[in-house]
């Protein structure tokens, strides 16, 4: 695999490295955070996209976890180590990832970047067909409740893996979460936008508790500035014939084009889609 390694306070590793202990509350009870980004490197250099939003996201998901705020002079001068020494061309992916560390062994956090070379996706940026996957909370389950992490990147994601795996065994390529009352949330490990009513919406937050999706805030952004209405709503899956597209919007992936959900073809405007992906950086 062609990967990258660098720890807090130590700087590049080699990737064989062993950098947790056993007890470490990352590893035994996902107590942590992370998060990731895209890196391009082409021949005119290497760049980390929307490095300031992930990082400001990065730092929203330690405060949410009650972790001492992350040092950002000492991740950007860590993260600037790691790309000046990653010289694999293409895409690749920046992983953030902070834990409480070891349980019974103090010694403060267990902090380390990784970077490595990303899956192909030019074929889902073409479009991909989804189904839905019930999630099993109502759309506002986190009005109230802040100790469910609603919004946080924590690294405890074996329900959205669980669900990557869902998706394989029907034959889709992706997934959209449901609500229990019947309302689209978010992807597994993306966002969604949708086009309607000559504007653009996404998924609410707050209530919700559906991670704030970096990509998306880029496109929403975009839209404000150029006088295109930007704004959040509830929408139902039997609502999105009627609009003008759907997508989901990953840092890593892009913004793909949903051109199918449970077996309903959904409104595709490529130009749409490519505006889209050029206004996220893809």
């Amino acid at each position: 695999m062609n990967q990258l390694v660098a720890v807090m306070g130590r700087g590049l590793v080699p990737t064989e490295t062993a950098l947790l202990n056993a007890d470490d509350l990352g590893f035994t009870r996902g107590d942590g955070c992370f998060d990731a980004a895209r890196v391009v490197v082409t021949d005119q250099g290497r760049r980390v996209d929307h490095l300031d939003r992930h990082l400001a996201r990065f730092a929203r998901s330690s405060a949410a976890l009650d972790l001492p705020a992350p040092d950002e002079a000492a991740w950007r001068e860590l993260i600037e180590l790691a790309l000046a020494s990653w010289e694999w061309p293409g895409e690749a992916v920046l992983k953030l990832v902070r834990t409480r560390g070891p349980e019974h062994w103090p010694g403060g956090l267990t902090e380390l970047l990784t970077i490595t070379a990303a899956t192909d996706a030019t074929k889902v940026r073409q479009g991909v067909r989804a189904i839905t996957l019930n999630r099993g909370i109502a759309a506002d389950s986190f009005a109230a409740a802040p100790w469910l992490l609603g919004g946080v990147k924590t690294l405890s994601y074996a329900v959205n893996v669980a669900a990557k795996r869902e998706v394989a065994r029907r034959g889709a390529d992706e997934a959209i979460f449901v609500s229990t009352d019947g309302y689209l949330l978010e992807a597994p490990t993306a966002g969604l936008v949708i086009a309607a009513d000559d504007q653009l919406w996404t998924t609410p937050t707050k209530d919700t508790g559906i991670l704030s999706s970096v990509t998306v805030e880029v496109i929403m952004a975009a839209a404000a500035a150029s006088g295109v209405g930007a704004a959040e709503a509830l929408f139902r899956p039997e609502d999105l014939p009627g609009t003008d597209g759907v997508w989901i919007a990953s840092a890593v992936r892009g913004v793909l084009p949903v051109l199918e959900l449970d077996g309903v073809p959904l409104p595709h405007n490529p130009e749409l889609s490519a505006h889209l992906a050029r206004t996220a950086g893809f």
